[in-house]
């Protein structure tokens, strides 16, 4: 099993996978605010790194997230559907966080790609990654990157917070099937 010990280590994994850069350099050049790959598909690249299976997975839908209140969600949709169009051979989920809170029980609206990622469902999942103007990576973990190096599936705050919301979280844990694909995986008990 690979092991990576830094987010050093892991931001020059990314660098140095070809699909993934040319995914964040696609998400660069649309030019949205606040914009990042985030979610599974930067978790899964990064498990499917450390159990030694090929880190970008074609399966994994390709997580984009921005946060743009001039941006309709017409506009979102439209955006979406020209990027499956002009690079089909990834999973495009194109979101704008504006009006991503709905889908939260009982959640405020977000102020942010950072505030939205923070409150995703589980520790390991709330991570973001983008490239920069100056072609720097910048990596989003506002849990740390424990979760995701340790294999270990808990609830964000935000989530345990809420009954509703860890309904919601168990529901979606028990629709995911991880650990057919990543067998060192532990969830945490609530």
């Amino acid at each position: 099993m690979n092991t990576m010990k830094n987010e050093q280590e892991i931001l020059d994994a990314f660098r140095e996978n070809p699909d993934l850069m040319k995914i964040l350099t696609i998400i660069r050049n649309l030019g949205l605010k606040d914009s990042w790959l985030v979610a599974g598909s930067v978790r899964n690249f990064i498990w499917n790194l450390l159990s030694d299976k090929s880190p970008f997975d074609h399966e994994t839908d390709v997580d984009v997230i921005f946060f743009d209140p001039e941006v309709s969600y017409e506009e979102t949709v439209s955006l979406e559907s020209k990027l499956r169009e002009d690079f089909p051979q990834y999973q495009w989920e194109l979101k704008n966080q504006v009006y991503m809170h709905l889908h939260s029980p009982h959640t405020a609206p977000y102020t942010g790609s950072r505030d939205a990622m923070s409150k995703y469902p589980e520790r390991c999942t709330a991570v973001g990654l983008r490239l920069n103007e100056d072609s720097t990576l910048e990596l989003f973990a506002p849990y740390g990157l424990e979760d995701i190096l340790n294999f270990q599936v808990s609830p964000t705050p935000h989530f345990l917070e809420n009954e509703d919301r860890i309904k919601l979280y168990q529901e979606r844990l028990s629709k995911k099937n991880w650990q057919e694909k990543w067998k060192d995986l532990t969830f945490s008990n609530l």
